[in-house]
């Protein structure tokens, strides 16, 4: 089973009319149970980090996300669902984060409009896997005010005042700060390389 992680925000609806569209079937869950049977986790985070870690915590899904992320399962993370991994965020800075990634989520600073929104080139730094079939300087759709450092595991990275992680892959688990259901042909072809991993 492929589950589209529903904490009570996100762009759940579009993310599943997306993976509808590429030919495949998922499903919304919002409870551990179906989050500890899925083959394939897909976490469409918007809005707050301390809101959502918080509302995961409130629906007793934060201890089998992380288990599952240790056990080795397929992740995509999106758009906050990317910053969850980091070990923590400005935006909370009392809440920890799932510290799959290192370092801190930040706040834009020194650039002429936060949040940052609309269409932005990525930088390839790795070839095939989450962008296997995708153009190096090819754009995508963001819509965010906080970002996630650059790290080793930062396969894809974009320019705006400051360069960020647009996509990180670690094992199985994989990520990207744009949202590919927004992206037309770029995102889809990212969702279905996560899809067919």
């Amino acid at each position: 089973m492929i589950a589209v992680l529903d904490y009570g925000a996100g762009n759940v609806g579009s993310v599943l009319k997306a993976i509808e569209y590429l030919g495949f079937s998922a499903q919304r869950i919002d409870h551990p149970k179906a989050l500890r049977s899925a083959e394939k986790i897909i976490f469409p985070g918007q809005g707050h980090f301390g809101a959502m870690m918080k509302a995961l915590a409130e629906r007793n899904m934060l201890t089998p996300l992380r288990e599952a992320l240790g056990e080795g399962k397929a992740f995509l993370g999106i758009c906050l669902g990317l910053q969850a991994l980091y070990e923590a965020s400005d935006e909370a800075p009392d809440v920890a984060g799932l510290g799959i990634l290192p370092g801190r989520v930040t706040r834009f600073q020194g650039v002429f409009k936060v949040p940052h929104v609309g269409w932005s080139q990525l930088e390839l730094r790795r070839d095939g896997g989450l962008f296997q079939g995708v153009a190096d300087g090819s754009f995508v759709y963001y819509c965010h005010s906080y970002y996630g450092p650059v790290t080793p595991e930062s396969c894809a990275v974009t320019e705006y005042g400051q360069t960020f992680a647009a996509g990180v892959e670690l094992d199985k688990i994989w990520a990207v700060q744009f949202h590919p259901e927004k992206s037309g042909d770029v995102g889809l072809a990212v969702l279905k390389n996560f899809l067919n991993a």
